[in-house]
């Protein structure tokens, strides 16, 4: 399974990186088994939701007194709770990704102090090592959390658009 190229470069980097680069992967398969989840949703389960939801309001009779109001409030409110679903976890991974990055580029650089403080001297093979690590986890993260940023702001503003135009559908 190493023989594998992608499988060989992510342990390669799991290992040249340090501990917090599978922190960031792991955070990026959440992230991105969230976004493909989300997107299914709205492709696949949201439409159906929102006609079933515009024949109960059609079936309604009353449509113009306060209660039929609340309870039109009620279905939008539901249907808009249903597509924000994970929106937070989304919006967590996105900002963290970076942030595991920074924790494990100052872990290589206190490497690359620690090797220089054993050694005396700032030999450019002894810091080498620190200072690849601290890219390497530096890179990581950035490369997964730039990769979270258009999901997260296509599903807050798709959700806003489809709950204005379930809002037009269930009309008064």
């Amino acid at each position: 399974m190493a023989d594998l190229p992608l499988v060989g470069g992510f342990l390669h980097l799991l290992a040249d990186g340090g501990p917090f680069v599978g922190w960031i992967f792991a955070s990026g398969v959440l992230m991105w088994g969230l976004t493909i989840e989300r997107y299914w949703y709205f492709q696949r389960v949201l439409p159906k939701q929102a006609s079933e939801m515009q024949k109960q309001w059609l079936a309604r009779t009353d449509h113009s007194s306060w209660c039929a109001r609340q309870i039109r409030q009620t279905m939008i409110s539901r249907l808009n709770q249903d597509m924000t679903v994970g929106f937070p976890v989304l919006q967590v991974l996105v900002p963290m990704s970076p942030l595991l990055g920074l924790i494990g580029t100052v872990t290589g650089m206190l490497g690359v102090f620690d090797s220089m403080a054993l050694r005396g001297n700032a030999d450019a093979r002894s810091m080498a090592s620190g200072v690849s690590e601290a890219m390497i986890c530096t890179m990581t993260g950035l490369a997964v959390s730039i990769t979270g940023l258009y999901p997260v702001h296509y599903f807050r503003t798709r959700a806003a658009h489809e709950t204005e135009l379930l809002a037009d559908r269930l009309q008064l």
